[in-house]
Order: structure tokens, then sequence, then C-alpha cells
């Protein structure tokens, strides 16, 4: 009897504890709808409820992933616009996938010339959209931006992120489920994660980092 009474407690330990799980996943609060900002901001996409100001009130959720768009290193040289082409920080929670390597950048300003111009995930064609340049490239951008969460995106400025969210968009996710946060140069909350450090380097070991070795894939023929 006692061996009974103890599988039935931890059954109801289990069941209990199964209830509190779901109980927190159901009291997430609710996101407002993607809104997009005015002037120059609105122009790169940038949310005006969920931004750099009032991120740190929506990071943690079960119910999201939350991607940075730099480059650990940049060529373009965004000093020349008040910016870092070095990751020199960013927001805790927020994994760095660079979005150089899964599109071409096109429409940087003058100022800062031109970013890396390799290879991608991605290639738009004479119709304007999107087509996978390897077998792999769709799976990829699966994984890193999965559909069933919402997505916080976020860069240097806010461009980056704003090119990210059209090119999902474009590809079938949710636009209501993607927000552009804005850029880490304007971010002062307190989740920041430093990478450049009082020598003037950079610890790049501290950036949860997705790197894509374009080596290991196999082209569309």
């Amino acid at each position: 009897m006692k061996k009974v009474r103890v599988i039935v407690l931890l059954l109801a330990l289990v069941l209990v504890i199964t209830g509190c799980s779901k109980k927190c996943d159901c009291n997430l609060d609710k996101l407002p709808k993607p809104v997009i900002s005015g002037g120059q901001r609105g122009e790169l996409g940038i949310d005006k409820n969920i931004n750099e100001k009032t991120i740190d009130k929506y990071l943690g959720r079960s119910d999201s992933v939350y991607r940075d768009m730099r480059m650990l290193e940049d060529p373009a040289t965004y000093e020349n616009i008040g910016g870092d082409s070095y990751l020199s920080g960013f927001v805790n929670g927020f994994e760095i996938v660079p979005l150089p390597y899964l599109i071409e950048v096109t429409g940087l300003p003058d100022a800062v010339g031109k970013t890396y111009t390799g290879k991608t995930l991605f290639k738009m064609d004479r119709d304007g959209k999107y087509q996978p340049v390897y077998e792999e490239s769709m799976a990829i951008l699966e994984y890193l931006f999965p559909k069933d969460k919402t997505i916080f995106l976020m860069c240097g400025g806010g461009g980056y992120a704003g090119m990210t969210k059209n090119l999902l968009v474009s590809l079938g996710w949710d636009e209501e489920k993607i927000y552009n946060v804005g850029g880490y140069w304007y971010y002062e909350g307190k989740n920041k994660v430093e990478v450049k450090n009082d020598k003037g380097t950079y610890d790049f070991w501290k950036v949860p980092y997705h790197n894509i070795n374009f080596k290991s894939l196999t082209e569309v023929k």
C-alpha cells in the first residue's frame, strides 16, 4: 500500500508541475501588434512599441527567439555614421546571425561604403523574389527563425533588422510575429553585454554566434 501511495503522490506532483508550466506559458503577457514608427525610423521598419527603450520588458519569453543581425566584424565603415563596424556589445538573450550571410545587402548609406559581398544563402531573381542558393538554405532559415515563435530582430541601427524582416515575410513568415526592435547603438537598458574591453579589443568569445559554413552546403543546380 505504501508503494501505491508513493506512486500516486509522485503522479500528482508531476501533474502539478506540468500544470504550473502550462499555466506560466498561458500567462505570458500579450504582445502589441507590430506598428511601424514614423519618420526615418519608420523607413528602417523599426517598431513603435517594442524597441530599444522597451525591449527589456519582453526578454526571456518562452514563446520567442531573439536575433541580432550584425557581423562580428563588418567591412562597412559604420563609424562614419556614429556606429561601430565591430560588434562592441549586444543585448543579453539575443543570438547573432549575420544578415550579410543570408542575402546581399544593398541600399546602405554612401558614407559607410560596402559590406560583405561573399556567399549568401539566398539571391534575388529578376522578379525581385528571393531564391535559395543552397539546398539547405530554407532549412537553415527555418531553424534560426522558427515560424512558430515570435521573432525579435535587432542590429546596430535598425537597417539589417528591417531587411531581415522583409526577407522572412517575403518567404512566408507571419509579419505580425516579427518585430524590428531597432539598434543596439541606441540601447540604454540593463541587459547590455559589453564585448569591447578596456584594452580596446573585442571579447568575441562572449557572443552567442551562429556561423554558416558555406563549404558544407550543396548548391542548387
